[in-house]
């Protein structure tokens, strides 16, 4: 049973409560998704982090202990892809372990979820998010950089789900003119399997992925183009915050969500921090700089210094690029989607 939150509650300069932390926990990804890491850039010379930068397990739940003592409540493991990480599962149950945590999930490819669906249930993991762009495997393998095929993702969904990893929730990020097309059937595939599909507007995370706002398929049209076929109609969100706007199916049998990032901005509701993988701070997915945790960590900084710190932070935040982003002319050099997560 949950114990009642008496954390105090942080509020940014916008009036935004602190709740929500997602911890990329390695920049390195075994996909080449175009919209993230285009093998063009991304190639076998490409020089990703090295392994001393990273923030160790130790030091990862470490933070994540101070963060939850400032309210975080929800925990979001992500990469790149984090289950290419060496045993992720050993930080899984240390990150579990907490008093405080409501909630710890993934986000995944689900590439190399089969073998380790039952090891992550055991070590403490609750549930999976899974990124399939489409059930058309010519459509996927020409998203994903041609580095894997949908078999092998459906099979890593299907070990989720025996392990209890549930609800599963499928991202689809969908372009104009590359995967709009299959929207529906991956909509039917979920509602028949009671996965919830979550279509996710094409953002122009970063400086990399050659982003045109033309590309952009709009929430609207992807709710029209899926009612038109499976009668949708509009629920609550579940709880504040929430990023996706939710539909369920007019005969009961299930839900989709959109994620409207670029039509729909939900900024003024954000409770998220970022961290990355070698300890930045990040306030935004559309950040440009970060704030240095390893640093103070490794010199051995006391909880409360650490906690002073990120309190400064988020006190700090006026984030909301997605509400101004056409008023920006230039926005910076943006953090990658890759290195931060989703």
């Amino acid at each position: 049973m949950t114990e009642p939150d008496t954390s105090p509650i942080l509020h940014d300069r916008l009036g935004r409560p602190f709740r929500d932390l997602r911890i990329s926990v390695t920049d390195r990804c075994n996909f080449r998704c175009t919209y993230c890491m285009p093998e063009e850039v991304f190639g076998e010379r490409y020089r990703f982090l090295p392994k001393s930068d990273l923030l160790t397990f130790e030091e990862i739940a470490h933070v994540a202990r101070v963060l939850i003592g400032l309210g975080a409540r929800k925990i979001r493991l992500t990469g790149g892809e984090p289950l290419v990480r060496h045993e992720i599962e050993r930080l899984v149950a240390q990150l579990a372990a907490l008093d405080g945590l409501d909630d710890l999930a993934m986000t995944t490819n689900g590439y190399l979820l089969a073998q380790q669906a039952e090891t992550l249930r055991d070590a403490g993991l609750r549930r999976v998010t899974v990124s399939l762009d489409s059930l058309d495997d010519t459509v996927f393998r020409r998203m994903n950089g041609g580095k894997a095929g949908v078999a092998q993702v459906l099979e890593g969904i299907a070990a989720a789900q025996r392990a209890g990893l549930t609800p599963i929730k499928i991202n689809a990020v969908v372009q104009r003119g590359v995967n709009d097309h299959t929207i529906v059937a991956l909509a039917r595939f979920c509602r028949e399997r009671g996965y919830i599909a979550r279509f996710i507007e094409y953002m122009d995370v970063g400086n990399l992925n050659g982003w045109r706002r033309e590309d952009v398929v709009s929430a609207a049209e992807i709710v029209a183009c899926i009612d038109a076929a499976l009668p949708l109609e509009p629920i609550p969100s579940n709880y504040p915050g929430e990023v996706a706007s939710r539909f369920r199916f007019r005969d009961g049998s299930g839900e989709i969500g959109v994620i409207a990032s670029v039509t729909q901005p939900f900024c003024g509701s954000c409770t998220r921090l970022r961290l990355s993988p070698e300890g930045q701070l990040y306030t935004c997915l559309f950040g440009t700089q970060g704030t240095d945790l390893r640093g103070p960590l490794r010199a051995g900084a006391a909880d409360d210094a650490l906690a002073a710190l990120v309190s400064s932070v988020w006190r700090a935040r006026t984030d909301r690029y997605s509400e101004i982003r056409a008023s920006v002319s230039a926005p910076g050099n943006k953090v990658e989607m890759y290195y931060i997560g989703g």
